[in-house]
């Protein structure tokens, strides 16, 4: 692998950071939007055992808003559940908004590491390049010199593609996540906010 980098050149150290950093956003969106730590199961069963009991409470809220993004949406409906359904649909909403905020947090920073490496790569290929033409003298060529353009030009070009690809493909795949995650709370805060709206109206 040493022997691949020193080959490259001194531009596939770009390409090497960018690929510690995208593997890094990856490892910690697959941490962060796992199903259990996003969507429990239980909450939604927590949430309406504590309007059925009674039990709402500042402290109640806190720890069920502090317990998942789903939690601080059903927490928010819970709060405003003696104002208008229009007041709590908006609150919600709001929620919402932080909640979806903080689902695509550093997802634009893994599109941009999809675009920004094959142009990286492009780069190297350009140095590459730059050292082909300068190993050309009226005497002829070096054939050392030639050899290690062109291994800086493959090899950074091969690089960036090889960063692009998976970066673009989780990006897609966790952004659907957070998608299919948004629509699950919204039907979630939908059905508690439809049985607090009975509960007003007997």
């Amino acid at each position: 692998m040493l022997d691949i980098i020193h080959a490259a050149g001194w531009p596939i150290w770009l390409l090497v950071a960018t690929s510690v950093l995208g593997m890094a956003l990856i490892i910690e969106r697959f941490m962060s939007l796992r199903a259990s730590v996003v969507f429990p199961r239980r909450l939604p069963g927590q949430a309406l055992d504590m309007l059925r009991q009674g039990q709402i409470n500042s402290e109640a809220l806190t720890r069920l808003s502090d317990q998942a993004p789903l939690g601080h949406v059903l927490a928010e409906i819970l709060m405003n559940r003696d104002e208008s359904n229009a007041y709590r649909v908006a609150a919600a909403e709001d929620a919402g908004k932080d909640v979806a905020y903080q689902l695509n947090r550093y997802l634009p920073a893994l599109a941009t590491i999809a675009v920004v490496a094959p142009l990286m790569g492009l780069f190297g290929t350009v140095v590459g390049m730059i050292e082909i033409f300068a190993s050309y003298t009226p005497q002829g060529g070096d054939p050392s010199q030639l050899a290690r353009g062109i291994s800086i030009a493959l090899y950074n070009t091969g690089f960036g593609i090889i960063i692009a690809i998976p970066a673009l493909i989780f990006h897609r795949y966790f952004r659907s996540r957070v998608d299919h995650y948004l629509h699950r709370m919204e039907r979630e805060a939908s059905a508690l906010n439809r049985i607090i709206n009975r509960g007003a109206g007997r």
